[in-house]
């Protein structure tokens, strides 16, 4: 099923609900990303409550502005990924530490368990997780600034 051969709403409950072109209802319906950093939004999978594909979005410009925004409020309620644009300091450069950051979601601190926590995703770009199995983005380690580039390399 492609983007023009369904029909996407909500239900009294709050769940979404994928009309197929053939009159098939799926009710909780769930967006997956399929590249959520690198092409957030382009290849989005509709899966049904068994976990089956129904249908299949090649890019969210190609849908109408009513049903993009119903699929932009579900992703934005199911991922949780705040992107660090500076890192204020960190308790210690042995791990675990503290890290204070600044995120695009105003300021809050984490704690780093061990280097493996940092990953590489792209040539520029990292992901952190926290103790807490939290993932925050470092979309592009050349554009934070020095002090935050300097506490990055000591755990690089």
């Amino acid at each position: 099923m492609t983007t023009t051969e369904f029909q996407l709403t909500r239900n009294a409950f709050g769940r979404l609900i994928l009309t197929g072109a053939d009159g098939r209802r799926y009710e909780g319906a769930t967006p997956v990303r399929a590249f959520p950093i690198q092409a957030p939004n382009d290849g989005i999978a509709m899966v049904c409550v068994d976990g089956r594909e129904v249908a299949w979005i090649d890019h969210l410009s190609d849908l109408s502005p009513a049903v993009r925004e119903l699929l932009e409020e579900e992703l934005a309620g199911r991922e949780f990924m705040p992107e660090i644009r500076a890192i204020a300091s960190v308790s210690s450069f042995a791990t675990p530490c503290t890290w204070q950051v600044e995120t695009d979601r105003g300021e809050t601190s984490f704690v780093l368990r061990g280097e493996e926590d940092i990953r590489r995703i792209g040539p520029a770009a990292l992901l952190v997780s926290d103790n807490h199995g939290i993932h925050f983005l470092i979309r592009d380690t050349a554009a934070l600034d020095k002090h935050s580039r300097k506490i990055l390399d000591r755990f690089l």
